[in-house]
């Protein structure tokens, strides 16, 4: 049975396919388009999905789109009718693209579907399960676990803005539901606008700034106490409920009362390219606080009402790794896995995960270790004619190695001397997280390494973080933490011995100070808290990888590098050999590796396209 799954129309559209309930193929259609967050309907995505099946549209048992249109028009006419007459101008706004497009998306998809040779005289199943089933099933049925709760948290999907569902079997029940207006994800994204970042699309911008707040100061625990006196009210149960006079996502056109929220936090709403301020910081230290303290206690919950030992985790708000390693650690669960895509893209996959034991009833079999993602590396793969096409188009000049531990070694000296390598390998990563497929590579022990990625390669602020990875076997060397993260979704500590004493003073400094304070021997990796979102490395899924952080440890003693996503600010993660060239050639990096090839950037020919990223790709 082969069933192929949708997500679309909202933002990170993709496609998936299953074979008698195994994952053959995931991607997402940003890759393609090279549009980030494309929401449009993934046409190259499905495409992919279905030749590495090696099948036709015609030829499946079912295509999941991964929520219920209907249900969605239901919820956008009830909150304009509840808040009337506020909103009509986005009521207005709205309608028409409703009424045109999203309650007519069964003759859309089909239309769509047809482009892609689609019979509509042989007509294929079609299904439409709940977008916040979608997100449990993502989680839940790829888990290791015969029975486990599942919460899932985002900004909304059609009604649902949270659940809390046992997994047990091939079945998934909905026990518990938190519903629009109300939403953690929402309240996260409002702050996100707040302080000057993109909605959709910058949270993890406001979860990496939260650390440079004062943990000890005053205005971090007035902010919070604002939060949840003004704005909210956090119930035992973990859910929030929204004061909607504060808020406008509901029926306007953007996020917050910004008049509101300026008297209510004493400053006014930042701008994208503004200075960050203490006061910034502190904000977002008290909103990451105010969620870490929402999801344990929706964890508690979910652990009373299921009873089980294990959680699985999906949704938006399961993205946020600092939350993640907090419940982690709270000991609520035994152990929690986290559906790697979590977000929209990750809907297309629990949509054919549901559609396969939901609807069809078939059982489910619990033998794979540590899960059944495969590393999440479920996109396409590229040839070695791939590369030299590239090569060829570009004149441009490599090393071909006949020997891949030979590459490792010579790599891992690069590494070593301080260069920063593109690093491409096999099968594309499915999800936001480069795995060491599609990364960016760098030398943790290097003090200049974190200033030099995201200045002169990524081109964006200065006070992000990068993660490291590090060999599965070596984690607890460097990490408070002896467990797996394969995903890079979760932030643990760096191990005490590694740590440099904080200088005093040092939580009342400015940004810039406290980023270029060396924290740690991997200073690189170190965020200003002393943590790292960690992602584990496994000779299973990625031999390669595992075989190049191996040859540097062999090299330094250390058996970790810095990994960050292969793409500019603004950019999609590159997909394909091209993508990787062009990236290569139009920042400061200075190797590229593409399979068995090798690129210098001194040897390669002048880049003469006149080209600007910064115009191409739209400013996260």
């Amino acid at each position: 049975m082969i069933i192929l799954g949708i997500s679309a129309f909202y933002h990170d559209s993709a496609a998936a396919i299953i074979e008698n309930g195994v994952i053959v193929a995931a991607a997402q259609e940003e890759r393609f388009t090279r549009k980030k967050h494309d929401p449009g309907f993934p046409s190259n995505a499905v495409a992919f999905c279905l030749e590495y099946a090696g099948t036709t549209l015609n030829q499946l048992d079912a295509i999941v789109f991964y929520d219920k249109p209907l249900l969605k028009f239901e919820r956008l006419l009830e909150t304009y009718y509840a808040f009337a007459p506020r909103g009509l101008k986005s009521f207005i706004t709205s309608m028409p693209v409703w009424i045109k497009e999203k309650m007519f998306l069964k003759r859309m998809i089909n239309e769509e579907l047809v482009k892609l040779g689609y019979d509509k005289k042989k007509p294929v199943q079609m299904l439409f399960p709940e977008h916040h089933l979608s997100h449990a099933a993502s989680a839940y049925y790829p888990s290791p676990f015969e029975k486990a709760a599942i919460l899932t948290v985002d900004g909304v999907g059609e009604w649902a803005t949270a659940s809390i569902c046992l997994g047990e079997g091939k079945d998934i029940t909905i026990l518990k539901e938190l519903r629009f207006p109300h939403s953690l994800g929402l309240l996260y994204s409002a702050f996100t606008y707040f302080l000057g970042f993109r909605v959709n699309s910058g949270e993890y911008k406001l979860m990496g700034l939260a650390p440079y707040g004062d943990p000890g100061s005053a205005d971090v625990q007035r902010y919070v106490e604002i939060i949840k006196k003004d704005l909210i009210e956090l119930k035992e149960d973990g859910s929030v409920w929204l004061n909607q006079d504060y808020f406008d996502y509901a029926t306007g056109l953007k996020m917050v009362n910004e008049e509101k929220w300026e008297a209510l936090f004493g400053f006014k709403k930042r701008n994208p390219e503004d200075s960050l301020d203490a006061v910034h910081c502190n904000l977002g230290l008290a909103i990451q606080r105010v969620t870490e303290e929402s999801m344990v206690l929706m964890a508690k919950e979910a652990k009373r009402l299921t009873g089980a030992d294990y959680l699985c985790l999906a949704g938006g708000v399961a993205l946020n790794c600092v939350s993640n390693g907090k419940l982690q650690k709270s000991g609520v669960f035994d152990e929690v896995y986290i559906q790697p895509a979590a977000g929209d893209a990750g809907g297309a996959l629990g949509a054919a995960l549901a559609g396969y034991h939901i609807y069809f009833g078939k059982e489910r079999i619990v033998d794979w270790k540590p899960d059944a993602m495969q590393g999440s590396y479920l996109g396409p793969v590229f040839s070695d004619l791939d590369v030299k096409l590239t090569a060829k188009k570009y004149k441009a000049v490599y090393t071909h190695y006949e020997d891949f531990g030979k590459l490792s070694e010579d790599v891992a000296k690069i590494l070593a001397e301080g260069n920063v390598v593109g690093w491409v390998q096999g099968r594309m990563e499915f999800g936001p997280r480069a795995l060491g497929g599609r990364s960016i590579l760098g030398d943790p022990r290097n003090a200049e390494m974190q200033k030099k990625l995201n200045l002169k390669i990524k081109y964006r602020e200065s006070f992000r973080p990068f993660a490291p990875s590090v060999l599965a076997e070596d984690v607890s060397e460097y990490f408070d933490y002896d467990g797996i993260s394969p995903y890079m979704l979760l932030v643990h500590p760096v191990a005490e011995r590694r740590r440099h004493p904080l200088p005093e003073g040092y939580n009342a400094a400015d940004v810039r100070e406290k980023l270029y304070f060396l924290r740690s021997d991997l200073p690189s990796i170190t965020h200003i808290d002393y943590s790292a979102r960690i992602q584990t490395v496994h000779k299973e899924t990625n031999p390669k990888y595992h075989q190049l952080i191996s040859a540097f440890k062999d090299l330094t003693g250390y058996g970790v590098v810095v990994n960050t996503s292969f793409n500019v600010r603004g950019e999609p993660i590159v997909h394909t050999p091209n993508d990787a060239y062009r990236c290569f050639m139009r920042t400061e990096m200075d190797y590229l590796v593409v399979g068995n090839y090798v690129f210098s950037k001194t040897e390669q020919p002048e880049w003469t396209e006149r080209d600007n990223w910064q115009e191409e790709f739209v400013l996260d």
